[in-house]
């Protein structure tokens, strides 16, 4: 597993030279030999913060230094550092810090920066099912959201309130990644019926068509951050397989409403394979 690490050693390494740059998708393609997708859930998940955060951290922090041992003024810093302006540079400092760049200058507190990055993977290495699917429509609504967000429920309770055929409807969510350098995962998710709605019209479109790896998360749908940690800080190294841009499918094979019984629930997670 230390031999797969490195693609994450790498972008480690490119970051902490060139976190007062601007960093491409292409740039973090090339260095770390995965798509852009999957080399930021990669890093998210082994490192526990995605690739933007990291970067934003290694300048507030390199800024501080600069507070702390030099002379230049806060709007050379901030310049310096990679931010556009002192006061979008202010905004992350205190952010990160709780307070401001002028008070810890005027203050010379030395204020605690996190731990070194240091990636880790899961000891328990999941097997998938490599199924070949066919093309399939669905009728959607959308929000644009962070990842495992609260507003992903509120989504769900309002498109379940439209009138679905209670026999044969399938539900599934669709996750297509921004392709950002964000301090989080940030993403348009679509809830989605294989059926139309009998009340309201919904927007169509077709997902699925080729080969995913099918992973089965069980329980509650709150613990999936834990079985995606362990698809990617531990399965994806070991793979072998070429993996697609196109998005990510979640398919709800059996929901359980009552809190009581929610350990019944399963999910199935669709990665797409070129």
């Amino acid at each position: 597993m230390e031999d797969n690490l490195n693609c994450i050693y790498r972008v480690i390494n490119f970051m902490e030279k060139n976190y007062d740059q601007p960093v491409s998708v292409k740039d973090l393609e090339e260095i770390s030999n995965y798509s852009y997708r999957n080399i930021q859930r990669i890093f998210k998940y082994s490192c526990g913060e995605t690739i933007g955060a990291f970067q934003q951290r290694l300048k507030v922090e390199n800024a501080y230094k600069r507070i702390l041992y030099t002379q230049e003024n806060l709007t050379t810093i901030a310049i310096e550092v990679g931010f556009a302006n002192l006061a979008s540079f202010s905004k992350a400092f205190k952010q990160h810090f709780g307070i401001s760049p002028k008070a810890a200058r005027l203050g010379k507190e030395q204020l605690l920066c996190e731990d070194e990055i240091i990636p880790v993977t899961s000891e328990e290495l999941l097997e998938p099912e490599i199924v070949f699917l066919k093309p399939m429509q669905v009728y959607y609504q959308s929000v644009k959201t962070y990842y495992n967000n609260d507003e992903i429920e509120v989504l769900w309770k309002n498109f379940m309130q439209n009138d679905f055929p209670g026999s044969g409807t399938e539900y599934f969510g669709v996750i297509a990644d921004e392709p950002l350098i964000k301090t989080e995962i940030n993403c348009r998710y679509d809830a989605c019926s294989s059926t139309q709605s009998v009340n309201k019209k919904l927007p169509s479109k077709t997902i699925f068509g080729g080969k995913y790896a099918r992973f089965t998360h069980t329980g509650s749908y709150e613990t999936i951050d834990e079985t995606y940690t362990k698809i990617y800080s531990r399965w994806i190294f070991n793979s072998g397989l070429e993996f697609s841009h196109s998005p990510i499918i979640e398919k709800y094979e059996r929901h359980i409403e009552q809190e009581d019984n929610q350990e019944e629930q399963l999910t199935y997670i669709l990665l797409p394979l070129k």
